[in-house]
């Protein structure tokens, strides 16, 4: 609960008591009807008012979230020291409390016209090295320190964002810009650009009594002109990629394709080479067939002509010749048939 409002309020509510039963006097003097006492109320209420009102003006309550500075008439014009949360006591009427909030704030400049502190394009316009225009949106989150506030207060009175804040961070932007390439603003040296503005900005805020959390470099824009020209830079870029890639996709194809009729003509050729080695082991092995052959005939000379009459038909048992010529093959011998003789004529 908040005393010193309540403190207030009583001193608000008493002082209303007074005036009424000043004004209630009046009313009844006027028609001849004299109020008895009321001269002793109204100076009580008066009292009570004057009492409540003094200890309300001397008793601060300071929010976790602040911390006062002392406006003092006794004191060379400001308290030495800022008052901490809680209840604080000032001398009334003489000295009075300006809150400042610690806490953490946001102030953007944003080409949005609804983003940024102020309505309307607040971007800072900048010019890169090569000399590009360039629109820089971004943000500082500060805070005032809260073992500085009298110095800060003493320093810029309040007005730390218009005086200190805005005209620093701007400045910052434009320095550092200034420092770098177009293509370097915008791709490769961004994040370098962006820490170079936070170191700067840190060191002006730190000597005004505030401290920087952080620097959002938010977005950067660039001249319709210069957009135009990275736009067709950005698509012929695309398409030599897209050239480039159809390139080394016909030479994979056209790879892949050698590799298929190599992995053919190899299988051709390994088929051959299958085909001449079964050869060869077919014919070596015909060869020894007939030396074997040639060594059973040559050990059995009649071997012949048994193997012929065995391919003879089974029925067959007297071959006839014509008369005046002789036998084609000499036949030793045959078996004759159960119950009969075999002749040969």
């Amino acid at each position: 609960m908040n005393v010193a409002a309540l403190v207030r309020g009583i001193a608000t509510l008493s002082w209303l008591v007074a005036i009424g039963l000043i004004g209630l006097s009046v009313a009844r003097a006027a028609r001849g009807q004299p109020f008895k006492g009321a001269t002793s109320l109204i100076i009580v209420s008066v009292i009570v008012a004057l009492a409540a009102t003094s200890v309300g003006a001397s008793i601060i309550f300071v929010q976790p979230t602040e911390r006062g500075v002392v406006i003092s008439a006794l004191q060379g014009g400001v308290r030495p020291t800022a008052l901490q949360p809680g209840l604080n006591l000032v001398v009334p009427f003489l000295e009075n409390v300006i809150p400042y909030n610690i806490t953490r704030q946001t102030y953007t400049m944003s080409i949005a016209a609804q983003e940024g502190a102020i309505v309307g394009d607040d971007s800072v316009e900048a010019r890169t090295s090569d000399g590009q225009v360039v629109k820089v949106d971004a943000s500082v989150i500060f805070s005032i320190d809260p073992e500085r506030v009298v110095e800060t207060h003493i320093q810029w009175q309040g007005q730390y964002i218009n005086n200190l804040i805005r005209p620093k961070a701007r400045g910052v932007i434009r320095d550092a810009v200034s420092q770098f390439g177009i293509e370097e603003v915008y791709s490769s040296q961004r994040f370098a650009l962006a820490e170079q503005m936070r170191n700067e900005l840190e060191s002006s805020l730190q000597e005004g009594g505030l401290i920087l959390h952080d620097f959002v470099l938010r977005n950067i824009g660039f001249s319709p002109e210069y957009a135009t020209s990275v736009e067709q830079k950005q698509i012929a870029e695309q398409t030599a990629q897209q050239a480039a890639f159809i390139v080394q996709q016909r030479t994979q194809e056209a790879e892949q394709a050698r590799q298929v009729a190599k992995g053919a003509a190899d299988s051709v050729v390994i088929a051959a080479q299958g085909q001449a080695e079964a050869r060869v082991i077919q014919a070596e092995a015909e060869a020894r067939a007939l030396e074997l052959i040639a060594d059973a005939l040559r050990n059995n000379p009649d071997l012949l002509t048994f193997e012929y009459i065995q391919k003879l038909a089974p029925g067959i048992q007297v071959m006839l010749v014509p008369s005046e010529n002789p036998f084609l093959l000499p036949i030793p011998s045959l078996t004759p048939a159960a119950g009969t003789e075999a002749t040969v004529p």
